[in-house]
């Protein structure tokens, strides 16, 4: 066994063949998504995938420990196991989309740790001609792993692109995730003078489209992304009429999202983008006016703005009021602050942009590991502190595993930076009153520093930067039948919409338990399944809730729990379009990031993953259904990779 944790027999022959408390979503859409294949035709259950995430989490400690011959006990580490287990088993807490997915696996010996971190963040700032490539080669490079990345638009003006000098070699290209980020960085540098362009690019070592790609898992998309996307960015930068020119925001943000529609091409990979620029700046403000290339690629990524206190809100809330996606980050009070409730510490004057979804903020070439724990999920607030400790061991253990990229590593060892999150706010604020619950929150954070002490010493090394975020969560918080993040349930009762491909083994196995099934009305070879859901803890739905409760909300958590920043997506109707500038004037100095979304409650898309119904039309979906019997299946359809956030993720042609 080696330096390898295994948790006892005996402990887990009281899980063999069960089931967790979830409804039949969180089960449906953890064996479609979550659930690895075990080599013999079958995909985990819920119980083996508790073992694996467990078993890795204490065996990177115990590597840990033994390399550095650091103090270890077998018999604590059970203990303290196995209480993970359990709250893992009864969703009081649980890793992210992409520790629920490669924990434990033996992808780690081979790809390092970026695996199991969300997302990431590479500045423009140092841009030059001699280093061109890098911070573009660095996105590709995660996105191939399924890390969301952000990236800003300092480096405009920092380079200069001629006309390259051609190679008459051929040049071949590797069929790896290295390969095709070496052939990227060869025609970067090209158009930035320090490489030759290749004349001729070979493609043909590169596997057929739809062949296993067996290290991370999925299928391969063929050679035609990549070809497509040398193409691209050779058109996009070639200088007209061989006279060099400066690199623009313009070009920047171009090139990222070159990048994202290639990676995502097919469907193969899921990351998301977020582009950072100026409020200054106009050319970067209307890059998704230009129809055209937000067709072709411009909608690879969400675009912000670095805001500062006391700044004119004029210009951009009339955007958000038109329909733009534009969100805000304080960059300076992310820097300034951990908690907004404390005093400045200036601990993040580093820090250089924020991840995809908005809730960690990173330095250049940062990777950040995230946690979620269900308040709602437990009846005391003794019992979510102890919940805490094991969420929190989680992501410090990841921590501990070096990535690929030696830049990135230089950054994270010395920060440790964590996100412990929470889902099912709203719910928790429901259940134990916004006062009790804040109180949590607030004791829950100083208990994670004392954790971060203890643990910190015993692994020798230093303490996390910071420790808590709040993430928009996705598809995880189905498992746990909970609310995403901090947002409002869509209503009481209402049908959750999930797509499948309509080759899936899942299919049958819904049909046969009763539950609606249609064609999908948007997409070839896809069904959509429907599953009635009555929402636990509720009081009032998203549509009733005003931007001002909303943003309240958001500086409340910024506030009692994150260090980090809270991702929120605040809703507003056409009647509060007037509210934004003055919500923004209020609450700039208590928010770290924010985003806006236009809803109308009266437009409601067929086939919509959210449709409100009534407790009569529930309660007769639900007479016609059974129980859902997914055992015994090759399952696993799709991934969800990296933010978890489903307004983060780069979707291929949107």
């Amino acid at each position: 066994m080696g330096d390898r944790f295994s948790l006892e027999e005996l402990f887990l022959d009281g899980y063999v063949g069960k089931s967790p408390a979830w409804g039949p979503l969180g089960y449906f859409t953890f064996k479609r998504t979550y659930a690895r294949p075990l080599g013999d035709g079958n995909t985990e259950e819920f119980w083996q995938t508790c073992r694996r995430v467990v078993e890795g989490v204490y065996s990177t400690q115990k590597r840990h420990c033994e390399g550095l011959n650091l103090p270890w006990s077998d018999s604590r580490a059970q203990k303290s196991a196995q209480e993970m287990y359990e709250r893992m088993w009864q969703f009081k807490w649980l890793p992210p989309g992409r520790g629920l997915w490669a924990m434990g696996t033996k992808a780690l010996d081979k790809i390092g740790g970026a695996c199991l971190n969300n997302c990431a963040f590479v500045s423009t700032e140092n841009l030059s001609n001699s280093n061109f490539s890098d911070p573009f080669l660095f996105l590709m490079d995660m996105s191939m792993l399924g890390v969301g990345v952000g990236s800003d638009t300092r480096g405009a003006g920092r380079v200069i692109i001629r006309t390259p000098d051609y190679s008459h070699e051929d040049y071949v290209v590797e069929d790896s995730r290295e390969g095709w980020v070496a052939l990227v960085r060869t025609v970067l540098e090209a158009l930035a003078g320090s490489e030759f362009l290749p004349y001729k690019i070979d493609y043909s070592q590169i596997r057929a489209k739809g062949e296993e790609l067996k290290t991370f898992g999925g299928k391969s998309s063929g050679y035609e992304p990549l070809k497509n996307l040398v193409d691209s960015l050779i058109e996009l930068l070639l200088p007209k009429d061989d006279i060099p020119y400066s690199l623009t925001s313009e070009l920047i943000v171009d090139i990222f999202n070159l990048i994202g529609k290639c990676v995502v091409s097919g469907g193969i990979r899921r990351t998301a983008e977020i582009m950072l620029g100026f409020p200054e700046d106009h050319s970067f403000l209307s890059l998704k006016d230009d129809q055209e290339k937000l067709m072709s690629h411009r909608w690879a990524s969400n675009n912000s703005v670095f805001a500062h206190v006391g700044m004119d809100y004029s210009k951009l809330s009339e955007m958000i009021g038109t329909g733009s996606d534009v969100g805000m980050f304080w960059l300076d009070t992310a820097q300034q602050f951990s908690r907004l409730k404390d005093y400045p510490d200036n601990k993040d004057t580093l820090v250089r942009g924020v991840n995809p979804c908005g809730e960690q903020s990173l330095e250049s070439y940062e990777l950040c590991c995230l946690v979620e724990t269900f308040p709602a999920n437990h009846e005391t607030e003794e019992d979510y502190l102890r919940t805490i400790k094991y969420a929190y061991l989680y992501a410090k253990s990841v921590t501990l595993i070096p990535t690929h990229n030696p830049r990135t590593n230089a950054v994270m060892m010395r920060n440790r930076r964590i996100g412990c999150s929470q889902s099912g706010i709203v719910q928790a604020m429901s259940k134990f009153g916004r006062a009790k619950y804040l109180g949590m929150c607030d004791n829950g954070y100083n208990w994670i520093q004392q954790l971060d002490k203890i643990y910190s010493d015993w692994l020798c090394v230093p303490r996390s930067k910071k420790t808590t975020s709040v993430k928009p969560s996705g598809t995880v918080s189905l498992l746990a039948g909970s609310t995403p993040g901090i947002h409002y349930p869509h209503s009481e009762y209402y049908i959750r919409n999930v797509r499948v491909n309509d080759m899936s083994p899942l299919l049958p196995r819904v049909r046969e338990a009763g539950f609606p099934v249609e064609k999908d009305s948007y997409a070839d070879n896809t069904y959509v399944v429907s599953f009635p859901i009555h929402e636990k803890n509720f009081e009032r739905s998203k549509d009733e809730v005003t931007i001002w409760e909303q943003m309240y909300n958001a500086s409340s958590l910024q506030k009692y729990w994150a260090d980090n920043q809270v991702s929120i997506t605040v809703t507003f109707k056409a009647a509060e379009v007037k509210e934004i500038k003055r919500t923004l004037e209020c609450f700039q100095d208590g928010l770290k990031s924010v985003s806006f979304l236009m809803s109308d409650p009266s437009v409601i898309y067929p086939q919509a993953p959210y449709i409100a119904i009534s407790k009569e039309k529930y309660d007769d979906i639900a007479s016609k259904v059974s129980d859902l019997n997914l055992t015994d299946l090759s399952t696993h359809d799709t991934d969800d990779e990296f933010c978890d956030g489903d307004s983060c993720e780069i979707k291929y042609g949107d």
